[in-house]
């Protein structure tokens, strides 16, 4: 396997599907994880999904790489160019025209019956209880919703005006 070019891994890499097959080529070692993050690779299957016509337009500026801007599109395909509160696995994320702009929180963070929070990264003294501190994804995602709306109220009275 160390004897095979690398320039053989990227025309392997560039047939698969970056969604499960790619990604889980990633994981397999450190060399893999760099051929499969080329940015030439990511180029490639940019061109190959959108065009040639869209990866000029899209092309990645500043620190951005091709794959970073694979994704944003591959997500605005899937989600729209909207605000929009999407799910991957069990985190949330609050998402503007592809890009993340936050992330929300997971369900995996739940308080027990006896208060203690079963999230090991918090011990039970910390919280005891539902607080301001350790909200839970629906409430910081009605939290968001309500300074979303706070925030675009000068511009509805400017409407109505």
């Amino acid at each position: 396997m160390e004897k095979v070019p690398d320039d053989v891994f990227m025309k392997i890499f560039s047939l698969l599907d970056h969604h499960h097959h790619l990604a889980t080529a990633q994981q397999v070692c450190r060399k893999w994880k760099l051929i499969a993050s080329e940015n030439e690779l990511w180029s490639n299957l940019f061109k190959q999904r959108w065009g040639i016509d869209r990866a000029i337009f899209y092309a990645p500026i500043d620190s951005k790489s091709w794959k970073d801007v694979y994704a944003v599109q591959d997500r605005c395909d899937r989600v729209g160019l909207g605000l929009k509160i999407i799910r991957e696995g069990d985190d949330y994320f609050l998402i503007h025209q592809g890009e993340i702009q936050r992330h929300l929180g997971s369900r995996t963070l739940q308080l027990g019956s006896d208060n203690n929070v079963s999230d090991p990264r918090y011990s039970g003294d910390e919280i005891t209880g539902r607080n301001d501190r350790q909200m839970g994804i629906l409430d910081r995602i009605l939290f968001f919703i309500g300074d979303l709306e706070t925030a675009s109220a000068p511009a509805k009275r400017g409407r109505l005006l």
